[in-house]
């Protein structure tokens, strides 16, 4: 099912694009390919919506600092003083948060209208074309994001990407989950999460990772157990202060890389990935009104961003995020969903 979304100031209408398989079911906007809905059953069979996000296309392009839903690109995550090399030439970036660059923002994807390229009742593949010089980046490039809902209880999440220049691509879903129902906005912080990672990159003040990779072992970032995401957030723990809470990212050392559970409604999703990391973040700095007008405030959500290591440009010795002139880009995220126990 395809529905208008809204109007935007240049008069370009935006739609809301409606995907279903089996007992799940998604929204997608054309508007910074977002998602916008998903709605995933419970153990008595009671359905909610398990995403945070806004009624309409006017929330994405007036509200959306926090990057609900966002398809973020070309290069996602932070990455220090602005600027990187790639073959011997240095390119810059605009400094959008302090020195340095987040999300390679301001003119982020998520503020885009994307085209779409097809349309079916569990899928939706949506298009952008990005120019040479397009927020600093070398090359002309065409991105696609195509979501698709599979008989396996999983969202599948898709990138394919080419450039006509060695170029950067690394590419996440912004989605912030709660698996009570995005309006029951205080029990984010209650659910179950597992990170097998043995290793989780610290970062300075300016949220850039310092190079580290320190062992999760004895520290509040430790997740190879289940405990609940809040437990152990407001420990004594310098990454943890200087952040104000999780926003770090993880090593990829195996698949699910994350699982997250709601003990209380019987939901649990799995995330797997080709990407090297996974972001956590625990919404420490939510502030929106959202679906229905729900007030997501702090920590309403937690989201999960597969993604190579932040700042890795700056890493020669971590994966790189780059991809050869004419050569195709692809990885995919799943989420899978359960609902049993």
């Amino acid at each position: 099912m395809k529905k208008s979304f809204g109007t935007l100031p240049s008069g370009e209408e935006t739609f809301l694009y409606t995907i279903s398989c089996g007992k799940l079911s998604a929204a997608v906007t054309d508007y910074g390919a977002a998602l916008v809905s998903l709605l995933v059953p419970d153990r008595d069979g009671v359905t909610a919506d398990v995403v945070l996000g806004y009624d309409d296309c006017e929330g994405y392009r007036t509200g959306n600092g926090a990057c609900l839903g966002a398809t973020v690109g070309r290069n996602a995550n932070r990455l220090k003083g602005a600027s990187f090399e790639l073959n011997g030439k240095t390119y810059h970036m605009p400094q959008n948060e302090g020195s340095n660059n987040l999300h390679s923002g301001p003119d982020f994807f998520f503020h885009r209208l994307w085209k779409p390229v097809s349309h079916s009742e569990n899928a939706v593949t949506l298009e952008l074309s990005s120019p040479n010089g397009d927020q600093g980046f070398p090359g002309n490039a065409v991105i696609q994001v195509t979501y698709t809902l599979e008989a396996d209880n999983a969202l599948h999440i898709a990138y394919k990407a080419v450039c006509d220049q060695d170029t950067v691509f690394n590419f996440t879903n912004h989605s912030y989950f709660n698996l009570a129902g995005h309006d029951r906005t205080g029990k984010a912080m209650e659910q179950l999460l597992a990170i097998p990672g043995r290793f989780f990159n610290p970062d300075d003040a300016e949220n850039i990772p310092t190079g580290e990779l320190r062992p999760v072992a004895g520290t509040p970032m430790d997740f190879r157990a289940p405990k609940p995401v809040g437990r152990d957030i407001g420990a004594d723990y310098e990454p943890l202060k200087l952040q104000g809470g999780y926003d770090h990212n993880w090593e990829v050392f195996c698949n699910p890389c994350a699982t997250l559970s709601d003990p209380a409604s019987g939901r649990s999703m799995s995330v797997c990935t080709d990407c090297p990391g996974i972001q956590l973040y625990a919404g420490n700095f939510l502030d929106e009104t959202g679906k229905g007008g729900v007030h997501y405030g702090k920590r309403s959500g937690v989201a999960l961003e597969t993604q190579f290591y932040p700042d890795s440009l700056h890493h020669p010795d971590w994966p790189q995020p780059v991809t050869r002139a004419g050569e195709t880009y692809r990885s995919e995220t799943v989420y899978r969903f359960s609902w049993e126990g």
